[in-house]
């Protein structure tokens, strides 16, 4: 049931990585899933549902959690599953990569093998033939489908404030593209892209799904684009905002962010207290502008319409799921985590800071190059380069074994 197994509603979560795989020297993406995926191995977690996965271009391959109750064994999990693809990925002359976006050049990688790659690559045509974009799937789990559509309508403005603190995709093929998360805009080119429309029950959800199959649009009822969803398959609410996280900590805070605003959003459910009706065009310009700047200026408050600071909305997403993350145990981990994002910057900042820094040659082996070895460094370290005041800084070792319980 990997990322999306059943348990107690609002506590039991996982998470869904997706990476690029690039070539150890020129840091370029090369089409290695297949014997990458060959060599990792089944996941440590494999019997709770943890899986190693393709997805659909060859040089993108994904690691998923096997379901999990607390944050401790989430990120163990997140280690587990970076270590292990980066130690197959090495074995074949490439590296592991965190990154929304291919930060260099390179041609388009082959799709990866399967009916279904086939019949999303025959549906959209040039337009995913190089779509190499990489995201981070929360999963928590909801008691039934109902439920999870309600949910939906109650995280729906806190999207892009979501996307905002992933923002790990400015480079895009060799140059800065002005976006923090590029990724985004390659995603708009899709039907049924971004915020959900607010849906009334499960069958008003299904039913706008249905046409969009209907239309052509849609390859099938599990495709949608939206950034948050009822699980077409498990019992969970998938929300699907962010950029593939620069680091394990970084997708830790994605998680118990969206598994603190489920829980906001079924408290709300229990007392009667209906989803907020913010507006699509507000929330589609609140997501504009977390893709354009991340956390460095203003948003769209989706439900009051003002443009207000990104930060000042990130603290009002943690006042939002303060109470459900007391109750899990969260809280103050959370705090430390977007402290540190506070002064590491956003993965798009540091990547940015980095190309700076090395500016050199021809472009390909000063700074675009240069971020490419930091995002290697990062996937496979699993922490923010900072820590707060007064504590050691957590590094962890890349060679270190990340310990695998013989059950689960």
């Amino acid at each position: 049931m990997g990322a999306h197994g059943p348990g107690a509603p609002g506590v039991t979560l996982g998470v869904e990585e997706e990476f690029l795989l690039v070539d150890a020297v020129s840091g370029r993406c090369v089409p290695h899933a297949a014997r990458v995926l060959a060599v990792v191995g089944p996941h440590g977690w494999e019997s709770s549902g943890g899986s190693f996965q393709a997805e659909l271009l060859s040089s993108q391959v994904e690691a998923a959690t096997g379901v999990c109750r607390d944050l401790a064994g989430l990120r163990a999990q997140l280690r587990s599953g970076r270590a292990r693809l980066a130690a197959a990925a090495r074995a074949g002359g490439a590296r592991l990569v965190a990154s929304g976006t291919p930060v260099l050049d390179a041609p388009a990688p082959p799709p990866a093998r399967g009916d279904r790659f086939a019949a999303i690559m025959a549906a959209y045509g040039d337009m995913v033939e190089d779509y190499q974009a990489c995201g981070c799937h929360v999963h928590v789990g909801v008691p039934d489908r109902e439920t999870a559509v309600a949910v939906v309508n109650h995280l729906r403005p806190w999207l892009p404030v979501l996307l905002a603190l992933s923002v790990n995709s400015p480079f895009d093929r060799g140059r800065d593209t002005g976006y923090a998360a590029r990724r985004m805009v390659e995603m708009a080119r899709f039907p049924g892209w971004g915020v959900p429309p607010w849906s009334a029950s499960a069958a008003a959800w299904d039913a706008r799904v249905a046409a969009l199959v209907e239309a052509g649009v849609l390859v099938d009822t599990a495709m949608t684009f939206w950034l948050a969803r009822p699980s077409p398959r498990w019992p969970t609410v998938e929300v699907r905002a962010a950029d593939t996280a620069a680091t394990a900590d970084e997708a830790v805070l994605q998680a118990a962010l969206t598994r603190g605003l489920v829980g906001a959003a079924l408290a709300d459910l229990a007392a009667g207290r209906e989803a907020p009706r913010a507006d699509g065009q507000v929330c589609a310009a609140a997501l504009w502008n977390a893709a354009r700047r991340g956390l460095d200026g203003r948003m769209a408050d989706p439900v009051t319409g003002r443009s207000v600071p990104a930060w000042r909305l990130v603290d009002d997403l943690i006042a939002r799921a303060a109470p459900a993350l007391a109750g899990t145990g969260d809280l103050d981990r959370v705090f430390t985590l977007v402290e540190g994002v506070r002064r590491a910057g956003t993965g798009a900042d540091r990547q940015r800071r980095a190309a700076a820094e090395h500016a050199a040659g021809d472009g390909v082996e000063g700074g675009p190059r240069t971020v490419v070895e930091m995002l290697a460094r990062q996937t496979e370290s699993g922490v923010l380069p900072t820590a707060p005041p007064g504590e050691e800084p957590d590094v962890w070792d890349a060679c270190e074994r990340v310990p695998e319980p013989d059950t689960p």
